[in-house]
């Protein structure tokens, strides 16, 4: 700009916005991007060491240990017992790298996909469901036209 290019064009050429520039130099000259260094206070309720340490125990002992966050606070709360909330369970554990399957819960198998049958000739082959059975003529919705009706 000092050289005589428009801010108009200056900013589109380094896609900001005209205004983002007017408050970067409001008072003469450029600052720095604020937004990544600016020290961020801790929140007055956020969890202490301990609790988040307690925490972890509960859901680490023999009687948690096989439950999600989202069954082990409703059993505290019948228990009248509130140490924090699900959602507070949640962040404590995937910050402990403890947000997998819990306890004796096997992860999904994936199952194969079905084999294919040919038949060669007539009666070699039956079956209830011809989802994959191979066809020359590909089926798809694009395919099937109903007719219509006057």
């Amino acid at each position: 700009m000092a050289a005589g290019a428009r801010k108009q064009v200056a900013c589109k050429e380094l896609a900001i916005s005209l205004r983002s520039l007017q408050r970067w130099t409001q008072e003469g000259a450029p600052k720095a991007d604020g937004r990544t260094t600016t020290p961020r206070p801790t929140p007055a309720n956020a969890l202490t060491d301990a609790e988040r340490e307690t925490i972890l125990q509960l859901c680490n002992s023999t009687e948690y240990a096989h439950l999600p966050p989202s069954q082990i606070v409703p059993r505290l709360a019948d228990q009248g017992r509130y140490l924090a909330s699900e959602s507070s369970f949640y962040r404590v554990l995937h910050a402990a790298d403890q947000q997998h399957r819990r306890g004796r819960v096997q992860r999904p198998k994936r199952h194969p996909a079905p084999t294919t049958h040919a038949a060669n000739g007539p009666n070699q082959l039956w079956s209830w469901d011809i989802t994959y059975l191979p066809s020359p003529v590909p089926v798809s919705s694009t395919h099937l036209k109903l007719p219509t009706t006057p």
